[in-house]
């Protein structure tokens, strides 16, 4: 997950967030950071953390070094860790500030800290961007109360969160904040490149059989069912049989592109995908690209962003302000963190979750 930007930031303070946080940005302070990363727009990855202790996936670009599952008590995380036992201990002991960087982090304050818990627990700062049902199971979640304070990405998140866990579990939140996250450097930097833009616009395209005037919808996530695709695929093909019956719409040939695919997986929801689009003969019209951390090429060869997660939708949404970036219309449903960056109607379109939203995005 990207570093939160400056304004978000300066909202913090305005906000009066105690001395530990004031700092951390003004003064180099040690500061452990504990972090779990996933191919999801609620998740954190390739991050640059400077003299803090990471603990970071094996799919990020952070250098790490390995621990075997013998020496690991944190192995439900599917991590790799590079501090472990005394040594984090006596770090987190000195340490102005703490930032649990997952829900799941709440394991292992009592698989390293042990007895330390409570000593640590004032100075924990606990950034929270996961909505799903088992992040809130009571070993996940018990410390919380007691932490010094929660920052979670979006105001839809901090809201869940807040009833769920006094609802289900008869706790109360810390303080928290509300956040929202800021693209990278890197991403920032091809995106205000024309050039480099351009580039691998055409690049991808060739890639896909695609000509520059074809219009490309794009969907970038892994997928799942959550995240739509299957109700993508439905109304990508909705709009091609709107466009053949009519006979007033002239538009360009229309392509979409699912960024996120993993047929080494054999899901059965991918199998399902593919089926569909073969039943319905539009193979030509319909690419699927593997998963991939690198997503700024793909956002300079599409046109269009949908952004289709289902049910709460995205706890923030990262891919959807960096498709803004790139100064492209977002077609997003009307659920979760979508609904605080996508102004309806002028930065994009707003849609129904559900089957309810297949015509509508259509």
């Amino acid at each position: 997950m990207g570093k939160p930007s400056t304004s978000a930031w300066a909202t913090l303070q305005k906000k009066r967030w105690p001395l530990m946080i004031l700092l951390v940005l003004s003064v180099p302070t040690v500061g452990m950071i504990l972090v779990r990363s996933t191919f999801d727009s609620c998740t954190v990855g390739g991050k640059r953390c400077g003299g803090v202790v990471v603990v970071e996936d094996e799919i990020s670009d952070v250098k790490i070094r390995s621990v075997s599952r013998s020496m690991n008590p944190l192995g439900f995380m599917k991590s790799k860790l590079v501090l472990l036992s005394q040594k984090a201990i006596d770090i987190a002991l000195k340490s102005d500030l703490v930032v649990l960087n997952t829900a799941v982090a709440g394991k292992w304050l009592d698989a390293v800290l042990k007895d330390n818990v409570p000593k640590v627990l004032p100075k924990i700062l606990w950034w929270i961007h996961e909505m799903r049902g088992h992040y809130f199971k009571p070993d996940l979640v018990k410390h919380l109360p007691f932490v010094a304070g929660a920052m979670i990405d979006s105001h839809a998140t901090a809201e869940y969160w807040k009833n769920r866990t006094h609802d289900r579990l008869g706790i109360k939140m810390p303080k928290t904040y509300v956040v929202h996250l800021g693209n990278s450097k890197e991403l920032m930097e091809v995106a205000e490149d024309s050039f480099a833009k351009k580039v691998l616009r055409e690049q991808v395209r060739e890639s896909l059989g695609l000509r520059n005037e074809d219009i490309l919808f794009g969907i970038i996530n892994s997928v799942s069912r959550g995240k739509g695709q299957d109700l993508f695929l439905r109304a990508f093909h909705e709009s091609l049989k709107l466009i053949k019956e009519s006979k007033k719409l002239q538009v360009p040939t229309m392509h979409a592109v699912v960024v996120g695919s993993d047929m080494s997986a054999q899901t059965k929801f991918e199998t399902e995908l593919r089926n569909f689009v073969q039943v319905k003969k539009i193979q030509k019209a319909v690419h699927f690209v593997n998963k991939t951390m690198k997503v700024a090429p793909y956002l300079a060869a599409i046109d269009v962003l949908v952004q289709n997660s289902q049910a709460r939708g995205e706890c923030f949404g990262r891919i959807t302000i960096e498709a803004m970036a790139f100064k492209l219309p977002v077609l997003g449903t009307a659920a979760g963190g979508t609904m605080e960056i996508v102004v309806n109607r002028t930065t994009g379109l707003l849609h129904h979750a559900g089957k309810d939203g297949v015509l509508p995005l259509a």
